[in-house]
């Protein structure tokens, strides 16, 4: 896995030479504080860094508003990966979050987009989630 960003990716949803840009966004529980929120997000972009992706590259936050005491979890927890068009590496990254959100106590929310397509994800039941993510991953290989 290599963790460089990909140069001039404009759209998270671009595919040049066969490879896709996902957005993968992470809402933390909003019961955390903002430091557990980050440790939780940083703990999945581990996990995602661990599959066979191109490059997994945060996404550049904006300048905080006037006032702001931090950075909004979501945009702390937003991360661009790479990934190729084939090889089911898309179907390991959304059941990767599936786990994460499985294993977690929290109420962390994500949200994957590709090709302008999100699902978010939240807690669930596990057959709840299950199926959500078939839909899903179905429509975008082909299965």
């Amino acid at each position: 896995m290599r963790d460089d960003a990909a140069a001039g990716v404009g759209r998270t949803d671009r595919r040049v030479d066969g490879v896709v840009h996902v957005l993968v966004s992470v809402a933390s529980d909003p019961e955390l504080d903002a430091e557990a929120g980050e440790r939780a997000a940083r703990q999945l972009r581990s996990e995602i860094t661990e599959l066979d992706v191109e490059s997994v590259r945060a996404v550049a936050a904006g300048p905080a508003p006037d006032g702001a005491k931090g950075t909004d979890a979501v945009t702390v927890g937003a991360i661009v990966v790479a990934l190729s068009a084939s090889g089911g590496v898309f179907t390991a990254l959304v059941e990767t979050v599936r786990d994460w959100l499985g294993r977690s106590d929290a109420r962390h929310r994500v949200s994957v987009t590709i090709d302008g397509d999100t699902i978010e994800l939240e807690r669930a039941t596990a057959a709840e989630r299950r199926e959500l993510v078939e839909a899903y991953l179905r429509r975008h290989t082909g299965d």
